[in-house]
């Protein structure tokens, strides 16, 4: 690739030295913003979060953005929507995180206070360091780096009520001027493991399906019925069980699944991930990635029968399952959807029909990696961590990068951040490696130069 010409920080020292010296104070603004616990669920105290809202929003003033926007939908976590205009014709950046938090579950698995900051280790545990507090104050200190003079226009986009789910994950899409951006960086990803730069370049879709089956009116004596009388939970689990072959693998037709090409876990580190128990094997055929990453995965999520405890000697009438139905990042989810419920229908175990309804759905999403924009960030954090950039897949959906991509079709969506694989997200002691922290404020500090210089080349 042709050279690209260097932008100077305004201390006119490397971006890396500039972040070594701010880290003290990113840290202590990390810890005050772990102390605030800012749970935007039902039955949690609205207070917190908005104590959240402003403390960044504080964060952001004392880094040079004056122009900010309170963004107030029905029941929703106040939106922080800020603008940091750059010099002209520069390219604009959003930059989009959330100041929310999820619940810390059980108090007594956590080995230190969960809304407290405890450094140990080189790493900084309590809730919301990794996701995405963590990721928030990595922006500050960008904007530190570079004395609230940054080489190119950053919108900021801030929500509070990522956590739990709410009407702005579709918002950009019906109110796509608000959004208008030539790049974005969404903030709240990580690394595939610690040392390891990681661009997530694919999200897969989710969608829910409920299906249930009556077969008598009331449950009747087993021994009496038993053996004639159709039994509804018998004819759920065999509908539930044509779901997958005999090796794990999904068995509906009409569900994409490709061979996944960039970086993955080892088997060692999955298994370790996600607490199998010794000895077991895990379902599916192929390379993981596939099978996490690039292919369908139907999990059931809930299923209604009667207790072991409560068992009574009888024939049920009734019985009801939730399945979450996880898709490739390129298949349309309604599409999915649909094939899934098909499948559904058409089984009829023992000539019985199920009754199936569709439930939620979020789009999945696929990044480009040819544009200016990826370069740089592969460039950015190439220079951060000082290795190789890697392309992995989230296997979860945020709802909201769809609707971005669908509101500003042609901006390149980037995901990165300080977390990474084993950062104990949404679990107890989650944390942040220190050195996570400090690299990822260093490439998007570095990330705001290279695409700078990229831009303007394009335009010359």
């Amino acid at each position: 690739m042709h050279h690209v010409q260097s932008i100077e920080t305004p201390a006119k020292e490397p971006i890396s030295k500039i972040v070594r010296k701010l880290m003290p104070g990113l840290e202590a603004d990390l810890a005050r913003l772990i102390s605030i616990p800012s749970v935007a669920f039902p039955g949690f105290p609205t207070k917190p979060v908005l104590d959240a809202y402003d403390a960044v929003g504080e964060l952001l003033r004392g880094a040079g953005v004056t122009q900010i926007e309170r963004l107030e939908l029905p029941n929703v976590a106040p939106v922080l929507i800020g603008d940091l205009p750059g010099p002209k014709g520069a390219p604009t950046v959003l930059l989009y995180s959330h100041y929310d938090v999820v619940p810390l579950g059980e108090e007594s698995d956590w080995n230190t206070p969960g809304f407290e900051s405890t450094n140990k280790d080189g790493a900084i545990y309590g809730r919301g360091t990794a996701d995405a507090k963590g990721n928030l104050i990595a922006i500050i200190g960008a904007l530190r780096a570079w004395r609230g003079k940054p080489p190119v226009t950053i919108r900021f986009v801030i929500e509070g009520q990522e956590e739990f789910g709410s009407p702005f994950a579709i918002y950009p899409a019906k109110h796509p001027a608000l959004f208008q951006a030539n790049a974005m960086v969404i903030a709240d990803m990580g690394n595939v493991r610690p040392g390891e730069p990681t661009l997530t370049v694919s999200l897969r879709g989710s969608a829910a399906v409920t299906l249930e089956v009556r077969t008598l009116s009331v449950p009747k004596h087993s021994g009496q019925y038993g053996g004639a009388a159709p039994d509804a939970l018998l004819v759920l689990m065999h509908a539930l069980a044509s779901l997958h072959d005999e090796k794990g693998n999904v068995a509906v037709s009409g569900l994409r699944r490709e061979e996944w090409t960039g970086t993955s876990y080892t088997e060692e580190e999955f298994r370790e991930l996600a607490d199998v128990e010794p000895g077991l094997p895990f379902i599916g055929t192929g390379e993981l990635g596939d099978r996490v990453w690039s292919g369908p995965a139907i999990t059931i999520t809930g299923i209604d029968a009667p207790s072991v405890d409560q068992a009574m000697n009888a024939v049920n009438a009734f019985a009801r399952a939730k399945l979450n139905l996880r898709v490739h990042p390129g298949q349309s989810v309604a599409e999915a959807q649909v094939a899934l419920m098909h499948h559904l229908k058409a089984v009829r175990p023992f000539g019985i029909s199920l009754k199936v309804t569709a439930g939620d759905a979020g789009q999945g999403f696929a990044a480009g990696d040819t544009g200016s924009a990826y370069e740089a960030a592969r460039v950015a954090l190439q220079k951060a961590w000082g290795r190789e950039t890697s392309t992995m897949a989230g296997g979860g959906s945020i709802p909201l990068v769809s609707s971005l991509q669908e509101a500003v079709p042609d901006a390149e969506i980037l995901l990165f951040g300080a977390s990474d694989g084993y950062a104990n997200i949404h679990a107890p002691n989650e944390r942040v490696l220190v050195d996570e922290l400090e690299k990822t404020t260093v490439a998007i500090a570095e990330f705001f130069a290279e695409y700078a210089a990229r831009f303007q080349d394009m335009r010359h």
